[in-house]
């Protein structure tokens, strides 16, 4: 119990949008995530720190107890599956969809169907819902340039906006999910830290903006 309040973010969008969400549970970092080499940031409570790592990493770290609660997006966390961790809040922040999406016009492809994505887990099991056997590829980026050298015949991947797939002759087709920014919190950490947690959510439940 003599052990800091850990919470893990990831830099970025999220990070900036989760600050003012702190800062309202009276949580302000001191130490600047871009300037400093710390990997655990201070704050201005004795008892709270931050670890600023990878998005990937945040549900792995909550999950394994090293950090007590993090905020990922919703589409980290159904790639992750973990078992351990309890997702009290949806923060409303960093919103977007996970779609399915293809050239413009295009007609869908005779036989097996194949889908580029680095969702390859959340891609299988839509697919599966929906009864079609796919094969998947798994690329890092470059998601939109998969269709249109013929390497997949669809994508999946996150649309905000839907600039980028208009720049690039495609167009979002089926809606996935919905994404956000979820506060996850260790099973283990809920019951040992109930108190400190429980004060954090609600103070995080009462600054979040529909």
């Amino acid at each position: 119990m003599n052990r800091p309040l850990t919470i893990a973010l990831s830099k970025g969008r999220i990070y900036k949008d989760t600050l003012p969400l702190l800062e309202a549970a009276g949580i302000r970092p001191v130490d600047d995530p871009v300037t400093s080499r710390k990997l655990i940031l201070d704050t201005n409570l004795e008892h709270v720190k931050v670890v600023v790592i990878r998005a990937t990493d945040v549900p792995t770290f909550v999950e394994r107890g090293v950090a007590d609660l993090g905020v990922a997006g919703k589409d980290v966390l159904m790639e992750h599956g973990g078992d351990n961790l309890y997702e009290p809040l949806d923060l409303k922040i960093a919103r977007c969809r996970m779609m399915t999406a293809g050239v413009v016009g295009a007609v869908e492809p005779e036989g097996r169907m194949r889908i580029a994505t680095k969702y390859v887990r959340s891609a299988r099991e839509y697919y599966a819902s929906l009864g079609e056997q796919v094969e998947i590829i798994k690329l890092y980026g470059a998601m939109e340039l998969a269709p249109l050298v013929g390497l997949a015949d669809r994508i999946v991947d996150l649309v905000e906006t839907g600039n980028t797939l208009k720049a690039n002759g495609l167009e979002p087709l089926k809606e996935i999910a919905k994404i956000s920014s979820r506060l996850v919190v260790n099973k283990a950490a809920m019951k040992l830290k109930n108190r400190q947690i429980k004060e954090l959510i609600d103070a995080l439940s009462a600054a979040i903006k529909e």
